[in-house]
């Protein structure tokens, strides 16, 4: 867990001037960001794009964000990165308060996938959620929650039931939600050798089609 880990972060006001502003920040290795949540205004800010690339590498959920000497505790609320080359180009911080819970989404992590029964008899496990909806004081975050599918068969499914949660964790979501599935190994090459037969037949087709007296262009 995340609990008691908290990691400082240097931020600088800027001021909002436009998308050509915001160009020379990125050329000067910083990243522009907003701060807000709580009740206050909103604080458009910058900061040291290897700075707040170590800092979202650290352990912990909560920042604790240093404007001209005072200290504010956040949680990053969303980040945007450059399409191609996947570099931060924009951050948004949250405002927190240590005592009080918030929701956040935390990464779902399957353990014990390759002793599951039903992946060495040649089935194929399907994860089919990546990420939970929990609430939790900001120092009890965890980095991401684990469920085990080490017991699962050719055909079984696991759901959030088996999840076990960090103390001080509460989780948002259904637990009938299915998470993962153990596919018979037939199943998925039924579908590539139907998908084969399909295009063999709509190859012929095609070519019975075009057998007949070619046509000049516009007749």
């Amino acid at each position: 867990m995340a609990k008691e880990q908290t990691t400082t972060l240097t931020v600088f006001p800027r001021s909002v001037e436009g998308s050509r502003a915001t160009r020379r920040l990125r050329r000067e290795g910083k990243v522009p960001g907003v701060l807000y949540g709580r009740g206050g205004e909103p604080l458009p800010l910058s900061v040291d794009a290897r700075d707040l690339r170590l800092a979202l590498q650290a352990t912990g959920a909560v920042i604790e964000l240093t404007l001209d000497g005072k200290s504010t505790p956040a949680v990053l609320k969303e980040v945007q990165r450059h399409q191609v080359r996947g570099e931060t180009t924009h951050v948004d911080f949250l405002r927190v308060d240590l005592s009080k819970p918030i929701h956040a989404i935390v990464p779902l992590e399957l353990t014990g996938g390759d002793d599951a029964p039903g992946v060495r008899e040649g089935g194929i496990l399907d994860q089919q959620l990546r990420e939970l909806n929990i609430e939790a004081l900001p120092n009890d975050i965890p980095e991401s929650i684990e469920l085990d599918v080490s017991g699962l068969e050719i055909g079984g499914v696991a759901t959030l039931e088996g999840v076990s949660l960090p103390a001080g964790v509460t989780l948002l979501e259904e637990l009938e939600i299915v998470v993962a599935a153990v596919l018979a190994p037939r199943l998925r090459a039924e579908g590539e050798e139907g998908i084969e037969q399909e295009t063999a037949v709509v190859g012929e087709a095609q070519a019975s089609a075009g057998g007949g007296e070619e046509l000049e262009p516009g007749e």
